[in-house]
């Protein structure tokens, strides 16, 4: 014999199920608009040459760096980067630049000393 009590209506949790699918996309679509935004801001993701409150200074003779906190002076074998030349950034135009190059003793930018010769 058959069963006629069973109910033709849908269970409950096929309407959640539907609801959980519509989540997912919206959050997908909420992260990759924070991640265009954060783009569009302009802000950066790279690493910072130094911490807040601090500045790069560029070793003499070598390509040696270190960080100095603001007021500062650079200590002794290190000078402040040429005005215009600073490195803001691991791996920006100016950081790259100075993979190469240095300061002699008296502030003039040479070709840096190769390592381990």
């Amino acid at each position: 014999m058959r069963n006629t009590n069973q109910s033709s209506q849908p269970t409950q949790f096929s309407s959640s199920r539907s609801r959980r699918r519509l989540v997912r996309p919206l959050g997908a679509l909420a992260v990759a608009s924070a991640a265009f935004a954060l783009l569009a801001t302009g802000c950066s993701t790279q690493d910072a040459q130094c911490g807040g409150g601090q500045y790069p200074v560029l070793a003499v003779n070598s390509t040696g760096d270190a960080c100095v906190n603001n007021g500062e002076e650079p200590p002794k074998g290190y000078a402040r980067y040429p005005e215009g030349k600073v490195p803001k950034h691991v791996g920006d135009k100016w950081d790259m630049y100075w993979e190469s190059r240095t300061l002699d003793e008296n502030g003039k930018i040479v070709k840096a000393p190769e390592m381990g010769k």
